[in-house]
């Protein structure tokens, strides 16, 4: 029998709408867990990633907890894999990255009607906000892209087979959307 492969994922700033995707390969999920370990990853409930041969990471970094996690996942593995508009160009979040942040954690926490608390969160535990959410290649080396908002089932399916079978990943012909 053949060592299974160790393969973690991750959210960062994003919606995890590329987790649920990924979730959408249905009943292949089966015989993909017979070839392949989750290690870090929603699943598993992991918090670290151990040494992977695989890290799929979904989400833009916007803040230093995110920056932190995407240099584990590099460290910790072989092959990183940007999945999805936000991993790879920044996506919906990024859509902050035309204002100054502390302009814009005012409007929210003291100018939206309908607020009984008009403060601004300032507390240790919660991760600082960067000036700019930034695609993870800008980062740290990125060894594949998986595109779309969300990648399809099918391209899931289809990269980690190729991967796992020693293949260079193709995505199939209709398996890169951006809907």
């Amino acid at each position: 029998m053949t060592a299974k492969v160790r393969v973690a994922t991750t959210s960062l700033a994003g919606c995890f709408g590329c987790h649920m995707s990924f979730l959408d390969i249905d009943e292949r999920i089966l015989p993909l867990l017979e070839r392949v370990t989750l290690d870090r990853s929603p699943l598993t409930d992991q918090k670290h990633a151990g040494p992977c041969a695989v890290g799929l990471v979904e989400g833009g970094v916007c803040n230093e907890d995110n920056l932190h996690v995407l240099r584990e996942f590099r460290a910790q593995c072989q092959v990183l894999v940007a999945v999805g508009a936000c991993a790879i160009n920044g996506g919906l979040p990024a859509q902050r990255n035309h204002f100054e942040v502390g302009d814009l954690l005012r409007r929210v926490y003291t100018e939206e009607p309908g607020l009984t608390r008009r403060v601004v969160p300032d507390d240790p535990e919660l991760p600082l906000l960067f000036d700019k959410v930034r695609p993870l290649h800008e980062l740290v080396k990125v060894d594949y892209f998986i595109p779309g908002c969300p990648p399809p089932a099918e391209a899931f399916w289809a990269f980690l087979s190729d991967l796992l079978d020693g293949k260079e990943p193709r995505l199939p012909k209709g398996a890169i959307r951006y809907d």
